[in-house]
């Protein structure tokens, strides 16, 4: 282990451990600059291997105030699988606490970072998204009881502390934050999951609705996780050899499985070969869904996401509308911006892409307004900040939002139609028309659409969210459908739901619904667009989402499609706030392929996708019936 490490120890009690440092003279916590030479200063860092129930010890980094002056201090805490660097009795981060916002730290508050069990320093095995045991015996553990622990810990050795405590964390770390608020103890009073992963499954960082996220999982659990039994340590960082076209790369992989056994060793990637025989809803999966336990939650819930993450989209909304429904005493409330995946959480977060949100300061606003006065309230009895049920980003009209739900009262079902000609229309095509009308394209998998006409690095760009669709309606594997231009502007409120009716000559597929804004022809590029790109005529994604449609009667047992047989098929696509302006028109696009945001689809039926062998991979007709009983269409909500 190396040196740095070597303050992880048995440890006094944290009081003694910080008698001689707390009273040295120390500036006061006042509005200066926040880096780590002004931490180092200000705050006291103790390292401890704090006991839990079953006797493993969790690697804990506190940051205590140094000046004390009578005052005690609420605690702020964060479990994390990555590592509550910087590690090393003398070394300082460059920021503490939520969205590493300096306020916090001038505000006085004792921090707390741990490696969760059988991650870094902490002793233990690692569990993926630990499953929530809502029955325990004295010895039973989960997340929740690692984190009542270690509460129980900190009252009783970090002190000066006012017996207060938050949690917050960003993705995996997010979903540590809503299982710490199950069962919570009750010095636990203010929670914040941001992207929380809820249900890596059905739509968070493994499985959109079956679908598998081939290139975020291929690049990220080649290096995750040690085997079980493995001491405590730093793990060794390893890159995946990439070719700069990750395109090329990725559909040189060939089938998923075989790829993995030859590029990813078992004790460099154990956390791959957990998860991934799992390839239907089983109870691997389900047991992995933490939403479903949110029940009496306790603290305060301030629950955050990003309408364009390309991770975990629909983790804030499923974990709001859950603690919603069974927690109903808690006034869980949601804030979602038009962020990237923690985007919020640095910066101005006003533009991804090509897309701009106006020229205001919307990572600011959150820090600011939103995050911070919030955990102040509950943890200080500072002033309540008196959120919105649910504070959402405006995109379009490019403004916030506040809602007492959402989607909002009087807003009003609506369905767009597929009409023959590539058109679309809020009302439905002529019954003239027959069941037998379709439009049909060819999929090949050997020549699958691309993500964005732009693949770079590990193959999964974060702001294909917000990409020109241009390039896909190029393409003949791509069906497109637009409305006339917008007299008016229509605003689209909460869920999507692509209602398809589709056939194919093989006997598997996957589609792809894409909703699309398209700019007017008229539209001047901005300041700071990239060179040769047109703004004019631009088909902004706004929301996009892939369905694996073997799953179309039940996510635990897939079935093949009848070849040339027509079926159905429903999904629901996340919330989207967006207006769509006189002079624009709605668009929206069906594929079967978007590579390698999304693993190919053999088209052939076979019991596990990943395992299918290059014979198996063959191109098909797809064809999406638009006429009568099979009018295929998306239900949606929009405000009068």
């Amino acid at each position: 282990m190396p040196s740095t490490n070597r303050v992880i120890g048995r440890v006094a009690p944290l009081a003694a451990a910080l008698l001689g440092t707390l009273a040295t003279t120390a500036p006061p916590l006042h509005a200066q600059t926040v880096d780590s030479a002004w931490i180092a200063a200000n705050y006291a860092k103790v390292v401890a291997m704090v006991p839990m129930r079953d006797g493993v010890r969790l690697h804990t980094t506190l940051y205590v105030p140094r000046d004390t002056a009578g005052r005690r201090f609420p605690m702020l805490m964060m479990r994390t699988p990555y590592g509550s660097r910087p590690y090393g009795a003398d070394v300082y981060p460059r920021a503490l606490g939520p969205s590493g916002n300096p306020r916090f730290a001038r505000a006085g508050v004792i921090f707390v970072t741990q490696d969760v069990r059988g991650r870094w320093l902490s002793e233990g095995d690692f569990t993926s998204m630990t499953p929530h045991k809502p029955v325990k015996g004295p010895r039973d553990v989960d997340e929740s009881t690692d984190t009542y622990d270690t509460i129980a810990w900190l009252l009783a050795n970090a002190t000066p502390n006012n017996g207060k405590v938050g949690i917050h964390g960003i993705s995996w770390p997010g979903f540590y934050a809503t299982a710490s608020c199950i069962d919570a103890h009750p010095a636990l009073v203010a929670c914040s999951p941001q992207a929380p992963m809820t249900d890596i499954w059905l739509g968070d960082d493994n499985f959109h609705n079956g679908a598998f996220l081939l290139a975020f999982n291929f690049s990220f659990f080649h290096r995750w996780g040690r085997p079980a039994g493995s001491p405590p340590g730093i793990p060794v960082e390893r890159s995946l050899d990439t070719d700069p076209d990750a395109y090329r790369y990725y559909l040189q992989l060939g089938p998923i499985g075989p790829a993995a056994r030859r590029l990813m060793p078992r004790d460099s990637a154990p956390v791959w070969y957990e998860f991934s025989p799992h390839v239907t809803y089983d109870a691997y999966n389900r047991a992995r869904d933490i939403s479903r336990h949110v029940r009496g939650m306790r603290p305060a819930m301030l629950i955050v996401g990003g309408l364009f993450d390309t991770e975990d989209l629909q983790g804030p909304w499923r974990t709001w509308r859950a603690v919603e429904r069974l927690s109903p005493g808690n006034r869980a409330v949601i804030v979602a911006g038009p962020w990237a995946h923690g985007q919020w959480s640095r910066g101005d977060a006003n533009a991804l892409g090509p897309q701009r949100f106006g020229s205001a300061s919307l990572g600011a606003f959150f820090r600011d307004s939103i995050e911070f006065p919030f955990f102040m309230h509950h943890l200080t009895g500072a002033p309540d900040p008196r959120l919105a049920e649910a504070t959402v980003f405006e995109t379009g009209s490019n403004r916030w939002r506040r809602y007492d739900e959402f989607p909002p009262a009087g807003a009003i079902r609506r369905t767009l139609y597929l009409h023959p000609g590539g058109k679309l229309a809020f009302v439905p095509p002529p019954a003239a028309l027959g069941a037998a009308a379709f439009d049909a394209y060819l999929s090949d998998p050997a020549k699958p659409v691309p993500t964005m006409d732009r693949i770079e690095g590990d193959g999964m760009p974060r702001d294909y969210i917000v990409a020109d669709q241009r390039y896909a309606s190029r393409r003949p594997d791509v069906l497109t459908y637009v409305t006339e231009v917008l007299t008016e502007d229509v605003t689209i409120v909460g869920p999507v739901k692509p209602v398809l009716h589709v056939s194919t000559t093989g006997t598997d597929a996957d589609f792809m619904v894409k909703l699309i804004d398209v700019q007017p022809d008229t539209l001047r590029n901005l300041p700071g667009d990239a060179p040769g790109f047109v703004r004019a005529g631009a088909e902004f994604l706004i929301r996009g989402e892939p369905f694996r449609a073997r799953f179309r009667r039940s996510f635990e047992r897939p079935i093949a499609f009848r070849p040339n047989v027509p079926d159905s098929l429903a999904f629901e696509m996340p919330d989207v706030n967006h207006v769509f302006r006189k002079g624009h028109r709605i668009m929206v696009q069906v594929q079967s392929t978007w590579f390698p945001f999304i693993d190919r689809n053999p088209q052939t039926f076979v019991p596990n996708i990943f395992e299918a062998t290059p014979s198996d991979f063959r191109a098909a007709t797809m064809r999406v019936h638009r006429a009568g009983s099979r009018a295929s269409r998306l239900e949606l909500f929009t405000l009068p």
